[in-house]
């Protein structure tokens, strides 16, 4: 098959396109390149620039490939930033979303691989989320991703269109130092920004009910995560009317402050995090029942938090020399 992996450039994109082309899948990536990097996409893997809101090009580029499935990757994702832009985040994430299934649609590719978040749940009261867990965001961001969901479902049904929607929880860690995070939005890269500084990493409230009084996340390895896309798109190229939603996580919850204190010592740092108010909307426990997936799919993640961090502070020292020696200055 030749699957055409929206976003495909950017940090999660890049991953699943190398995971898809070491399963011997064909891959063309799609992406505007406001926040992808072009460098990312491997040689031989043909990128087209674009934005999903192009629906002329979106058209032409599955026809010119002879795509047989999509892996829609591409959206913005930041949840603050979204609170700011409600209107800019529906329109990239679901008006592009409408966009790229209508040229899907009427060229009768049968497969689609759409990425959602664990943003959709909101403030789950639970110890572990299950995908039956009832759905309640809290920001446009993680509304785009339910609205993203329901239209991808929608459109699977009335199509006969093979679906799955795979809800990330926290994503780390890199397969390569070239194919590393280059943002700093989430935990990991911000810990790592503040400690090449020379400043404490933060901790947003710790007087949480957990046992630290900080949140508590499931981290999952973004290698583990591409994995999980090659055997979901390949699920659905072999099963004609799937409908799956999948969570994708470790089932294991690591607080922040827990985390901070791995990523001091993985790093040679020893700088104690500073605590500062809570942020709103910051859920006190967020963590993965991975059963679904392990069932449907026979995935299980292969890689623990310290792989995580490892992997990540190499990109990151590859991108800032200076910070493998400044714990030492």
């Amino acid at each position: 098959m030749t699957w055409l992996i929206t976003g495909g450039a950017g940090y999660i994109g890049a991953h699943v396109v190398r995971a898809m082309t070491e399963a011997g899948e064909q891959a063309v990536v799609y992406d505007d390149l406001s926040t992808g990097i072009a460098e990312r996409v491997p040689e031989g893997v043909p990128l087209v620039v674009g934005s999903t809101l192009d629906a002329e090009r979106v058209a032409r580029t599955l026809t010119d490939h002879s795509v047989t499935g999509v892996v829609h990757l591409a959206a913005k994702k930041q949840v603050g930033e979204s609170v700011e832009l409600p209107l800019h985040y529906y329109r990239e994430n679901v008006e592009g979303l409408r966009v790229l299934l209508q040229a899907v649609t009427t060229a009768a590719v049968p497969s689609f691989v759409f990425s959602s978040s664990a943003a959709v749940y909101g403030m789950p009261d639970v110890g572990l989320v299950t995908e039956e867990t009832p759905c309640v965001p809290m920001s446009p961001y993680g509304e785009t991703k339910l609205a993203g969901e329901w239209l991808v479902r929608a459109t699977g049904r009335a199509h006969g269109l093979s679906t799955a929607s795979l809800r990330y929880f926290n994503v780390a860690g890199a397969a390569a130092p070239e194919l590393a995070d280059t943002g700093v939005f989430n935990l990991v890269p911000m810990v790592f920004e503040k400690l090449t500084e020379g400043a404490p990493p933060r901790i947003f409230g710790d007087d949480y009910p957990t046992p630290d009084g900080t949140c508590v996340r499931d981290y999952i390895h973004v290698v583990d995560l591409a994995e999980a896309h090659v055997a979901a798109a390949r699920r659905l190229a072999s099963s004609s009317g799937t409908d799956m939603t999948l969570n994708i996580g470790r089932g294991e919850g690591v607080s922040v402050r827990e985390m901070i204190d791995r990523i001091n010592r993985i790093t040679g740092y020893d700088l104690p995090p500073e605590v500062t108010p809570r942020r709103p909307g910051d859920p006190a426990r967020v963590v993965a029942s991975a059963d679904r997936i392990a069932t449907e799919l026979a995935w299980k993640a292969k890689y623990d938090v310290a792989d995580m961090i490892t992997s990540a502070w190499e990109g990151w020292v590859r991108r800032h020399p200076d910070a493998a020696r400044g714990h030492q200055a």
